[in-house]
């Protein structure tokens, strides 16, 4: 498919219909239903035997020793930080999803916010080491899935003596250097929230070989009862229902080819847009693998012509959703105005202002992403009367 002329200019949308930033993807539906009325008819809705399934099959996955299933991602980071005791500074980058400050906040302590490596987009090794020995934690998020520098990080951390937790939302099946993510740091926090690769409805894990920090996250996520009511701390009500369990085993079925596809999808658009000049990629090491939660364009405007908030106008225009992911950057945000704004950030800002996600997701066609990937350069080719056109 060749676009003659974008929409916003007159031309036929790629697509009759809108074509979605996110789809999630579940195999086996009949079987999944069928184990769902198994769950209703059992009289155990939470917390019982499925979520202790799903535990078991996540701990075989990554190779760890304890996983804990919460109610979601930010309920899993809340709890591992405040069972840490990370009430200080938390070393986290701003570019990244709000939740990953906010359960800094919700445990107790102060984001420090720090740069992101302008390549990878993962937290900066180098600016995480500056704030390290003024903080009580660090927390790095696997951005987009893109596995963080584990190795430089880690280094970081145990030379400052604190924990270093990963935000691991969007990394559940991402490997680094042949190991799957979920075995690294004090711990990592997964989601399995409905825009993830693999789904819970709603549905956090936590993974670490801490045994101790295992237990406290376990009693946290149950108002920090340990079933006497004789409440050790103040926790959550962050259990996993069974019903989301059982959604959960279901969508990591498949979970590894599903993510073949989305790297498959990826190159296809890269290789369908080659040579459109100002348009670059997040870049995944190449002994890594990502999940592809996201495929995340970065738009410098002089050369592509358009700004990222114009393309995302222009892309509506024919049909195809797309998200300013992560923009604005946690620090601009008005949750976080208070905090002292002494640190720059110029590469974070710099990049949120050129990010455009548009859509990704696992049965998506290679029709469908080669024809996003035509509407992005017929925008491009046009971009002066795009821009025209748009006001």
């Amino acid at each position: 498919m060749t676009i003659a002329l974008p929409a916003v200019l007159g031309g036929a949308p790629a697509f009759a219909e809108p074509l979605p930033l996110v789809r999630p993807t579940i195999s086996d539906i009949p079987g999944l239903a069928r184990r769902l009325e198994q769950i209703l008819g059992s009289g155990m809705l939470t917390n019982g035997r499925v979520v202790r399934e799903l535990e078991d099959a996540v701990a075989q996955r990554c190779d760890v020793e304890h996983v804990v299933a919460v109610a979601n991602c930010t309920s899993g980071l809340m709890l591992t930080l405040l069972a840490l005791g990370a009430a200080g500074r938390v070393v986290v980058p701003s570019f990244t999803f709000a939740a990953s400050a906010h359960a800094i906040v919700w445990a107790g302590g102060e984001p420090s916010f720090a740069e992101v490596d302008r390549m990878t987009l993962t937290l900066d090794t180098g600016d995480a080491a500056s704030l390290a020995d003024e903080a009580n934690a660090i927390t790095a998020t696997h951005v987009h899935g893109a596995p963080c520098d584990v190795d430089g990080l880690t280094a970081v951390a145990e030379s400052a003596g604190i924990p270093l937790v990963f935000d691991a939302a969007h990394a559940l099946g991402s490997m680094r250097a042949g190991r799957p993510v979920g075995g690294f740091g004090t711990a990592e926090v997964f989601s399995m929230s409905p825009t993830k690769v693999a789904v819970a409805g709603e549905g956090g894990l936590v993974t670490t070989n801490n045994a101790e920090l295992a237990h406290a996250i376990r009693l946290g996520r149950d108002y920090g009862n340990p079933g006497n009511y004789d409440c050790q701390f103040p926790g959550l009500s962050a259990r996993m229902s069974e019903l989301h369990a059982a959604v959960g085993l279901a969508s990591l079925a498949g979970l590894d080819e599903r993510i073949v596809h989305r790297n498959d999808l990826v190159t296809t658009f890269k290789d369908r847009a080659a040579g459109v000049p100002g348009m670059t990629y997040q870049q995944v090491r190449k002994e890594d693998v990502s999940t592809f939660k996201d495929l995340t364009l970065i738009i410098d405007p002089e050369s592509f012509g358009l700004c990222a908030n114009d393309l995302g106008r222009a892309l509506a225009a024919e049909q195809i959703d797309s998200r300013r992911y992560y923009y604005p950057p946690v620090h601009r945000q008005q949750a976080y105005a208070h905090l002292p704004q002494h640190r720059k950030l110029p590469v974070t800002d710099e990049i949120a202002d050129r990010v455009l996600t548009p859509p990704l997701y696992s049965h998506m066609t290679h029709a469908q992403i080669r024809a996003v990937a035509d509407a992005v350069v017929a925008i491009h080719k046009h971009a002066p009367a795009v821009r025209d056109a748009l006001g």
